[in-house]
């Protein structure tokens, strides 16, 4: 019976870490690019319901929990130059690609460091209501544990800061 237990224990505190780790480095856990980000109607992508791995400040005006709604970030003055500065501060956090950057859109990609899971990252510029909406989802799983909502904050933070 020892044995046994030993044998579980080896499986569950080595082999499972260790197979997870090795399918993040070979890219098994960083999923597939979305087709459908950007805005439709106006909106960013809507929250799923069912999955707490995405928030956005557009959720409000889409069927969501409250947990998927975070608030845009506020600017003052010329709103293509809050967004180049917004640009410039994504672009030197660990583990970003910027994807796309327009004068009114920025895309990119966080991936993580070691599993190599990847998040998708919207900011829209919203002129008319002098903020930067903004979108954070993770690509796998229903749980991100809170990360896509610290990621955002700390964006705003450096934004504001």
């Amino acid at each position: 019976m020892a044995k046994i237990l030993g044998i579980l224990a080896l499986v569950l505190f080595l082999a499972i870490p260790a197979g997870l780790l090795l399918a993040g480095q070979a890219g098994l856990l960083k999923g597939h690019r979305p087709t459908d980000l950007g805005l439709h109607d106006g909106l960013l992508k809507p929250p799923v319901q069912e999955s707490w791995n995405v928030v956005s400040s557009h959720a409000r005006l889409q069927p969501h929990t409250d947990y998927h709604v975070i608030a845009p970030i506020s600017y003052n003055g010329d709103g293509k130059a809050a967004l180049v500065k917004l640009t410039g501060i994504v672009r030197n956090m660990d583990g970003v690609t910027v994807v796309t950057s327009e004068p009114t859109y920025l895309y990119a990609e966080f991936q993580t460091r070691l599993l190599k899971f990847v998040d998708d990252v919207e900011f829209v510029l919203d002129e008319p209501a002098g903020v930067i909406q903004m979108r954070s989802a993770s690509r796998l799983g229903r749980k991100d544990f809170d990360a896509n909502r610290n990621r955002l904050e700390a964006i705003r933070a450096r934004f504001n800061g």
